[in-house]
Formats: structure tokens, C-alpha cells, sequence
């Protein structure tokens, strides 16, 4: 019965980690494999910092998802329950980084591309923050 329940989590957990990904790479204006790929691919400093600065906003983003599901997997009462705490993670993580983007004195979306580190492990804690602060309020 356990290994049933674990299988059947897992079976809706990683897409949900999947879709998650996948929306956070189209709803923000540059991409984020291709500023790693290139970072990775060359000794431009700027590419390099770029690369950076795209892996800690992802990155974030993708603990601060994964947070909430884990919060989602441990309270929810059916798997359709998982589901729906996974698309509104999902949805609540593109908002933060949005309205972060809007009350910023700087422009996060030009910031990344351009190399600043500091930005993208900014938004990256912010990130996850959001994320506790949501699985918290999953559990309420």
C-alpha cells in the first residue's frame, strides 16, 4: 500500500516539477538554458556572470516549487489535491518574481542577461522564501 502511494506521488510530482520548469522558462523574456549553455561555452566574463545569475533565478525558483509540493504531497487528501497546490505554486512563483520585477528600482528581466549575479541570487531567495511562505499556508 505504501509503495503504491509513493509510486502514485511520484507519477504526479515530477510532472508537476516539469510543467513547473517549463513555465517559469517561457514566462520570463530571456531564456534561461540558453544564458547556461553559453556561460558554459566560453571564457566571456559576461556570459559567464549571465550564466550565473540565470542558474541561481532558476534555481530558486525550481527549490522554492519544490517546497511547496512537498508541503502539497504531506497535507493533500487525494492526488487532485496535489495537483492544484502544484499549478497554484507554480502560478504564485511567476507573481512573486513579477511584482518583484515591478517594485524594483532596476529591471530584473534586463539585470540577468546582462551578468548581475547579485540579481539572480536575489531573486533566487526570494524565491524561495515564497515558497516556504506558501507551504506554510498549504498546511493552514
Amino acid at each position: 500500500m505504501y509503495v503504491c502511494n509513493f509510486l502514485a506521488y511520484l507519477a504526479v510530482t515530477l510532472p508537476l516539477m516539469g510543467f513547473g520548469i517549463f513555465v517559469f522558462a517561457v514566462t520570463t523574456p530571456y531564456k534561461e538554458y540558453d544564458l547556461i549553455r553559453e556561460g558554459a561555452q566560453t571564457d566571456d566574463p559576461q556570459k559567464v556572470a549571465a550564466a550565473k545569475a540565470a542558474a541561481h533565478d532558476l534555481g530558486g525558483k525550481i527549490i522554492g516549487l519544490a517546497l511547496v509540493l512537498a508541503s502539497a504531497i504531506f497535507h493533500a487528501v487525494s492526488l487532485w489535491d496535489l495537483v492544484i497546490w502544484g499549478i497554484v505554486g507554480t502560478v504564485f512563483q511567476v507573481l512573486v518574481f513579477y511584482l518583484f520585477e515591478w517594485l524594483t528600482p532596476f529591471k530584473v528581466v534586463s539585470e540577468i542577461p546582462k551578468g548581475n549575479i547579485s540579481v539572480g541570487i536575489f531573486t533566487s531567495r526570494l524565491s524561495i522564501a515564497a515558497g516556504l511562505l506558501m507551504a506554510a499556508l498549504i498546511s493552514y
